[in-house]
């Protein structure tokens, strides 16, 4: 016997397209998705206003025929980027955000910060008109143990930045510890996260445990149980702090398959149904559609999606396509060997 649950038409709070061959083969898959914000980590990043709108529209150029998406785009925060050109972006509704990556901290990361103190011209000028910064939150020092790096970039990093600059709007994405939630809750304002499937689905057992699995590798990396659980009550909980931003990440399988595997999650096809099941578990389904459809464009000022989106829950156990083609490769679609009883009705 199937049941059903109607929603409003969700978005995406953090996605990566990647460009090109690669973005035509994974752009369709985001199907469910009215809007997102999506990662400039090209190479070369998207820096300035006229990168920025030169990407909108190649996203907008292979969006398949009927597929009604808009994308939000983000700059990427340098030492060297402009105040300026910033501010015009973001007025002209080029830009939505600028995302902030320590340089060397994730994928295609190495033109990011390395000193706090030479953004602070563009972080002031943000915080004065309201433009958001969306923040990788891990700390690049090689003396700190991976599974630390977001606690300690919080205590480094974020909360002197937020001390010193109160009025800037930071979104913590992809949140991975107990950590994160306990700061995001104890701020009294102008800070937000959000939280991807894997990290609600799995623990950093799921990864390691009988053999390493490299298709749950990810950045920030998973962590231990605990951690999930304090990720679990927050995503359900209600708080309109919180929200979904799939950090869907695709990679060609032979780059995710090497001696050297890249981070990175595909769960773009799949992530809807995922959340379902994750709030089905936690006895929480009255508050999906906040987290998927409410929070997230509150947080940034938007409008509500007006569309609808329908999910069908299975008795039996539901299947997606283990990879979709690229003109890049195949890329593997997140599933984490669990029971799915969600789809999302096409």
């Amino acid at each position: 016997m199937t049941s059903t649950l109607t929603l409003t038409r969700p978005d995406d709070w953090h996605l990566h397209l990647r460009d090109r061959a690669m973005m035509e083969g994974v752009l369709p898959h985001s199907r469910h998705f009215a809007r997102a914000i999506v990662m400039p980590n090209l190479v070369p990043p998207v820096v300035t206003a006229v990168d920025a709108a030169t990407y909108r529209d190649r996203i907008l150029a292979a969006l398949p025929d009927g597929q009604d998406f808009t994308p939000l785009m983000t700059l990427y925060l340098t030492e060297a980027t402009d105040a300026a050109d910033v501010a015009a972006a973001h007025g002209a509704g080029i830009a939505t955000a600028v995302k902030l990556y320590p340089a060397g901290a994730t994928t295609n990361s190495a033109s990011g910060v390395r000193d706090i103190d030479k953004v602070m011209p563009v972080l002031e000028r943000m915080a004065q008109i309201g433009m958001p910064l969306c923040v990788h939150g891990e700390i690049t020092d090689a003396a700190v143990d991976i599974f630390d790096r977001e606690a300690v970039f919080i205590d480094r990093v974020l909360d002197p930045l937020r001390r010193r600059l109160p009025e800037l709007k930071v979104t913590m994405e992809h949140v991975t510890t107990a950590d994160g939630v306990a700061y995001i809750e104890s701020a009294e304002r102008n800070l937000a996260g959000s939280f991807t499937v894997q990290h609600l689905v799995l623990n950093r057992n799921h990864m390691l445990v009988g053999g390493i699995r490299p298709h749950f590798y990810c950045l920030p990396i998973l962590k231990r149980g605990t951690h999930q659980k304090a990720l679990r009550r927050a995503a359900t909980s209600g708080d309109p702090r919180f929200f979904v931003g799939t950090d869907s990440a695709p990679h060609p399988q032979h780059a995710k398959e090497a001696a050297c595997g890249c981070a990175g999650v595909f769960s773009a096809p799949v992530a809807v149904a995922w959340l379902a099941q994750v709030f089905e578990e936690e006895g929480a389904l009255d508050r999906l559609e906040g987290f998927l459809s409410q929070h997230g464009p509150a947080w940034y000022g938007l409008a509500q999606n007006t569309g609808t989106i329908e999910l069908v829950r299975e008795d039996a156990p539901v299947h997606f396509p283990a990879s979709v083609e690229t003109g890049a490769g195949p890329v593997v679609v997140f599933d984490p060997g669990l029971p799915l009883h969600w789809r999302v009705k096409d």
